[in-house]
């Protein structure tokens, strides 16, 4: 067992385990953004720091089929962070929030050698539907992502380079597929967002399943192993996928059908990446 799953494995409950906690028709999730574990400061402006936090944390909400209205922040920042940094940082948070229809309600603050944010989103169950969870898969489910996966991964080899990227870089503000999400919701049995590499995630949604899959197309290294993409792992009945071809066209967006589950054991080659 990682140390991830101990953890969990201490406050398991029916409740606990997903991408966000269910409770009556309101949803709560909770994503940490560290400094020198998700971003190094040289890489992002402190506006982008802000919103890339709030973005990965709505992400959670769109994927278990609710809408996110509140948030609550927790900031650890550096002392010698000026009031206009500060204020940076605030401005990235905002947008976002903003953007979204979010409103933050409250939180907590304190001094830290680095700059790490914790939001708890508070969302509601799409109203007439249910929520979606990452258990839920059933045999012969075709399997699909949204958009175009790896290059999160190419973008973090840029930086590490010691090289910028473009403010539009996926790796700097991720691109959420919310209306096209909630347009097909009703016709998806499980997803998830892909924030650890779809290698890596989708070991996590065949393992609570208790399936195997049939890969139906051959996937590159970087569609396998690119994290912080943010876009959908989600599965639905073969009789749904002419639906979901369609609802793609309408919001542009590209989705890929690359495996069907079948009865199994998945096993996950590969690092954890939390520790």
């Amino acid at each position: 067992m990682d140390k991830e799953k101990f953890i969990i494995s201490a406050f398991a409950n029916s409740i606990n385990g997903d991408d966000g906690a269910v409770i009556n028709n309101h949803c709560y999730s909770k994503d940490l953004f560290c400094e020198n574990v998700h971003f190094k400061r040289n890489w992002m402006s402190l506006e982008q720091i802000g919103a890339k936090a709030m973005l990965v944390n709505i992400s959670d909400a769109i994927v278990m089929n609710s809408i996110p209205k509140y948030a609550l922040l927790g900031l650890s920042l550096p002392k010698n962070l000026s009031l206009q940094d500060i204020k940076k940082i605030q401005q990235g948070l905002m947008q976002e929030a903003n953007n979204f229809k979010v409103q933050i309600i409250g939180g907590d603050t304190i001094a830290d050698d680095k700059i790490n944010i914790s939001i708890t989103i508070i969302s509601i169950i799409n109203q007439n539907q249910k929520a979606i969870y990452r258990k839920g898969l059933k045999k012969d489910d075709l399997l699909a992502f949204s958009g175009k996966l790896g290059d999160s991964l190419k973008g973090l080899k840029i930086l590490q380079r010691g090289s910028k990227l473009h403010s539009a870089h996926r790796f700097i503000r991720p691109k959420l597929r919310q209306d096209f999400f909630y347009d097909i919701a009703k016709k998806i049995n499980a997803s998830m967002d892909i924030s650890d590499g779809l290698k890596k995630d989708l070991s996590r949604l065949l393992t609570v399943n208790r399936l195997n899959i049939k890969f139906l197309k051959k996937l590159s290294f970087f569609e396998l192993n690119s994290a912080e993409e943010y876009e959908i792992l989600f599965a639905f009945n073969k009789k749904h996928k002419a639906y979901i071809e369609n609802m793609a066209k309408k919001h542009r967006i590209k989705i890929n059908i690359f495996a069907k589950t079948k009865i199994g054991r998945y096993i996950y080659h590969g690092k954890e990446h939390h520790f």
